[in-house]
């Protein structure tokens, strides 16, 4: 039998500040997207524990840096939704400084994990946040969730069509993901990945 992908997985530490991380050199897989695209959800499916992150009914309650460590090995980092209409200038603002230091700033994060809510057409935020990261050179995959909600003409249309915005200014695409965390769809792809990448730290 195949030796499971996800042995343990433990809360760490929450933090609004990237120096208050934890201090070690494990490798730090970081998932970030809009509110509401199902972020919690999806790390719960991942680690195979159904209350690690917190799920909630109102977007963009995670106002801090979550740290998991997943098999003692790696970091399973939640990152602040961005794009949430409802909160103040002020807080909006907070939480860019919180996700740009993280992302700039924190030497251990080997990847960052953007999800897009795959039952859109591709959005101007998303579209922007992926420019942002290739302007500062930040390694990143990205993954569809909510793939159940589709039929599949309609999902990969939507993938397609993000991947063609991409193409127009990047000569090769980041790895794509298409998950659900209803069906588990993509979840053994995403942890192969991880897998894949740490046997090359």
């Amino acid at each position: 039998m195949d030796k499971p992908l996800i042995k343990s997985a433990r809360f760490v530490v929450s933090n609004s500040d990237v120096r208050k991380c934890p201090v070690d050199n494990r490798p730090e897989y970081a998932f970030i997207g809009r509110s509401n695209v199902g972020k919690s959800s999806l790390i719960n499916a991942l680690t195979g524990q159904k209350k690690l992150a917190m799920t909630s009914s109102t977007p963009g309650k995670t106002l801090l840096i979550n740290h998991f460590l997943v098999n003692e090995e790696w970091y399973l980092v939640d990152l602040p939704g961005y794009g949430y209409a409802k909160r103040s200038k002020s807080q909006n603002e907070q939480l860019q400084r919180i996700i740009n230091n993280y992302i700039l700033g924190r030497e251990q994060m080997t990847l960052l994990f953007v999800l897009v809510d795959s039952r859109h057409e591709p959005q101007k935020i998303d579209l922007e946040f992926f420019h942002w990261l290739g302007e500062n050179g930040v390694p990143f995959a990205i993954i569809f969730t909510k793939a159940d909600k589709m039929g599949k003409v309609a999902l990969g249309a939507n993938v397609k069509a993000y991947k063609d915005c991409l193409l127009e200014e990047w000569e090769e695409l980041p790895p794509v993901f298409v998950t659900s965390s209803e069906t588990r769809m993509g979840r053994e792809e995403v942890l192969r990945y991880i897998e894949d990448v740490n046997a090359t730290l």
